[in-house]
Parts: C-alpha cells; structure tokens; sequence
C-alpha cells in the first residue's frame, strides 16, 4: 500500500512540473552573495567570495547535458532535472566537483531564476567549499 501511495505521489509531481519544451535552453546567472569555507590547521574558515558570473547554453534535457561557458573557457555539465529545479553538474579535469541549482522562476523578482552555485575544490591537499546564492536570467 506505501509502494503504491509513494508511486502516485510521484507521478503527481512530474505532472505538475514544466515540461523540459518549456524550459530555457541557456541562462545567464549572477552570484553576488558567497561564502568560503577553507580547512587549514583542523578547522575550516569563513571569509567572503567574490562575485562570479557565467552562462549555461546548449541546455538538452532530453540527453541530460548542457555547456557551461565562463570568460576563461567553457565545460560539460550534466543535467539532473529535479521537481521545481534543475542541477547542472561539473566535474572537473582534477575531479573536483561544481553544482549550479537553477530553481522555478520567481515573477516577484522579474522572472528570474533563483540559484545557488557551490564548488567542492582543494588547493595542494586543503579542502575550499564555496557556496553563491543569487539569480539566472533565461536566454532563448
């Protein structure tokens, strides 16, 4: 009886989700608010990021990929679509991970999306997680 009740929630929530004919093809996104994390010496520290900016173009949720374009060269992403969100996913040359959460438009904000950005990086053995709060405009 759960098993059925959790399937029928399920198909529920695709069924209100937009359908991905819908969705942007590409977005640009602005983080103004970060924060890093950097351990060193057995605790992790908190200080300010620097605003960062970049697109997401060639969205194809159908093969679950999409560009990732910064003014110093692009990457692949891996598209995971979530119920009222959509995580774009980079794994690094080095393996490290990157995951931008574009989130439903809100139309309170002038139809932007709202999004959060995190790295999971480590500079010569010391672990550096920086988590961005801000918006992407949709582009096409």
């Amino acid at each position: 009886m759960t098993a059925r009740l959790t399937v029928a929630l399920w198909l529920l929530a695709l069924s209100l989700a937009p359908a991905a004919a819908d969705e942007p093809k590409a977005f640009a996104c602005s983080f103004t608010a970060g924060v890093t994390h950097a351990y060193d010496k057995g605790q992790f520290t908190a200080e300010k990021a620097s605003p960062l900016n970049f697109g997401i173009a060639g969205i194809d949720h159908g093969a679950q990929t999409a560009d990732l374009r910064m003014a110093g060269g692009t990457g692949a992403l891996r598209v995971v679509q979530a119920v009222n969100a959509t995580h774009f996913l980079e794994v690094a040359t080095e393996g490290f991970l990157n995951i931008t959460t574009v989130y439903d438009k809100d139309e309170a904000k002038g139809g932007a999306y709202p999004a959060v950005h995190s790295r999971h990086f480590a500079i010569v053995g010391q672990p550096i997680v920086t988590q961005y709060q801000g918006f992407c405009e949709a582009k096409g």
